[in-house]
């Protein structure tokens, strides 16, 4: 099947005088999640990060460290699987050319993993395509959220935005990545999977004059609110006459979501001043009702979470599949009347299939989980409204020495991150570094990011702070981010333990504090690795979960939750 789908997409090559064709995961809103995946149409690969390119006789399959099991599993068979950024396809190739979608792929994107070398030819029609046209769905109406939700009005944010604008002396903003949009007019949608963001751009200029490039069928309600006029609603059909009528000479875009074919229009007439979209780092910084209804999410979240962990570690009947485990925690979530839907696809990995970092169950991988089993279960939910993710690594009988300390140098780094003095390590690859200390020193290691960011019921992974070995952010009041340290042994297990913490400020001093409320599996710890402080850490997270879960727990479930103290 994958082999006839390739075969049709090289059939075309004469067409363009082309040797490759690359296929990235992305589409033209270059969001995380996409309904139209080209990329799994032609590999079967289902990760949420990575590109294709099919040549004539061979076809590459790059994935980051997170997904190179996954992608062997999924893909081995029709592709070479290469881990970037160890290998790029500018240190592999050469005088070679390649097509590509130019509504895919930003400049950014095409200097990073192509360089200047290759030769790139845009075509204007998608090769994936002819095999499977995308589908025109209408997926709901656009909503707008109330100030009581947001925090902060549109007509505030529009402010800020535009005095960015003025101050880099230039006259319009082409916001290009909707979760962007949807915080600068405090509106939400369904266009994605797992996602309220809304797929439209948006066009701000220094007078504070907003125009949305989108389809018009789904801005109704916001037209009967009032929210917008229909004179600010463009065609995506129009925008060449749109740039074409506008005044002005500088424009500011986004060298994340920007595509080149877009940014190819602009600087028909426009000088780009700027490439960097001030949105970013202005809704990272929650302000204070945000965090109050993030907290409230994670109360919620956290009953549905604990009611699982001791279902499944004390009840747990026998023939439970991964599957199984993922509906009943699913089940727990819908018993809130706030719970929306899934903030990305659960990750219920059981013994060996815990090892694949962003594995996904399915009808084809599903196992039983056996009492020996070490099971890693990260999911998250959407509530009305907060984004929520968390992951507990959970044993259902006596754990191994080994399993044991391995899991305790992951908590001692977990416990490293949220204990971390802010005024003195201030960005995310300092953070990273404490995270993986203790593993460090036994010789082991884990090949992702110890945090992403994470949105105001918005995109569960958002920028542009992070805990990575690259992140040089500065970490901030308000800002919302993961400590999820781990390892994995290929063919045996894997190990992660992740909460959402966000950053306080009290007398100057910034410190972290715990948004997920959930035990961790105490029968994983060895106690006698842990630090008196870091022990005090354990009891007194626990006591936290316990005073602010138990009055929502039944007596069994609250009598075993007061033994994880």
């Amino acid at each position: 099947m994958i082999k006839n789908k390739i075969k049709k997409i090289v059939s075309n090559f004469h067409k363009y005088n082309i040797d490759g064709y690359i296929i990235p995961k992305n589409d033209n809103f270059f969001s995380e999640y996409v309904r139209h995946d080209r990329l799994k149409i032609i590999s079967n690969f289902t990760g949420s990060a990575g590109f294709a390119i099919i040549f004539k006789n061979k076809n590459y399959l790059f994935v980051d460290g997170r997904y190179t099991l996954q992608a062997r599993k999924e893909s081995g068979k029709n592709f070479r699987i290469i881990e970037f950024p160890k290998f790029l396809p500018k240190n592999l190739f050469q005088d070679i050319v390649l097509g590509f979608d130019p509504t895919l792929y930003t400049r950014l994107q095409l200097e990073y993993f192509f360089g200047k070398k290759l030769k790139l030819v845009p075509i204007n029609r998608n090769l994936v395509d002819i095999l499977k046209k995308p589908k025109n769905r209408n997926l709901g109406q656009y909503y707008s959220l109330p100030r009581e939700v947001a925090g902060k009005s549109k007509n505030y944010k529009i402010s800020m935005v535009s005095n960015f604008i003025k101050k880099n002396k230039s006259d319009y903003l082409f916001i290009t990545a909707p979760e962007n949009v949807s915080w600068l007019l405090n509106i939400r949608g369904t266009d994605v999977p797992f996602s309220p963001i809304t797929n439209c751009n948006c066009l701000i200029g220094k007078n504070k004059n907003i125009l949305l490039i989108g389809n018009k069928n789904k801005f109704y309600n916001l037209l009967r609110n009032k929210i917008i006029s229909k004179n600010q609603i463009i065609d995506p059909n129009n925008l060449v006459n749109l740039l074409e009528s506008l005044s002005g000479k500088n424009f500011i875009i986004d060298s994340k979501t920007c595509s080149v074919f877009n940014e190819r229009l602009i600087t028909n007439k426009f000088k780009i001043k700027s490439r960097l979209d001030p949105c970013y780092l202005l809704k990272a910084k929650k302000n204070p009702i945000e965090i109050r209804n993030m907290i409230k999410s994670h109360i919620e979240d956290g009953i549905a979470l604990t009611k699982f962990i001791f279902w499944i570690k004390y009840n747990k009947k026998k023939n439970l599949t991964e599957l199984g485990a993922e509906k009943k925690l699913e089940n727990f979530r819908k018993q809130s009347k706030n719970y929306l839907y899934p903030s990305f696809n659960t990750i219920a990995g059981s013994g060996p299939n815990g090892a694949i970092v962003h594995y996904r169950a399915s009808n084809k991988t599903n196992r039983e989980i056996k009492s020996k089993d070490i099971f890693l279960c990260d999911s998250g939910g959407q509530y009305k409204y907060g984004t929520t993710d968390v992951t507990r690594t959970i044993c259902f009988s006596k754990p191994t020495k080994r399993v044991k300390k391995i899991f305790t140098l992951v908590l001692k780094g977990h416990i490293a991150v949220i204990t971390t003095n802010l005024n003195k390590y201030k960005k995310g690859y300092q953070l990273d570094k404490r995270a993986r200390k203790f593993l460090k020193e036994k010789g082991y290691d884990f090949k992702h990011g110890t945090g992403h960011g994470v949105g105001f019921f918005s995109n569960v992974h958002e920028g542009p702070q992070s805990i990575s070995k690259y992140s040089k952010v500065k970490l901030d009041e308000g800002m919302i981010l993961s400590n999820e340290p781990g390892y994995y042994e290929e063919g045996k297990f894997g190990i992660r333990i992740e909460n959402l913490i966000f950053i306080k400020k009290q007398k100057k001093k910034l410190f972290f504090d715990n948004l997920t409320l959930a035990p961790i599996d105490k029968d994983l710890i060895d106690y006698k690795m842990l630090t008196k402080n870091e022990r005090d850490y354990i009891f007194n997270y626990h006591l936290m979960v316990y005073s602010k879960l138990s009055r929502f727990l039944n007596y069994k479930e609250k009598k075993w939750l007061i033994k994880q103290l």
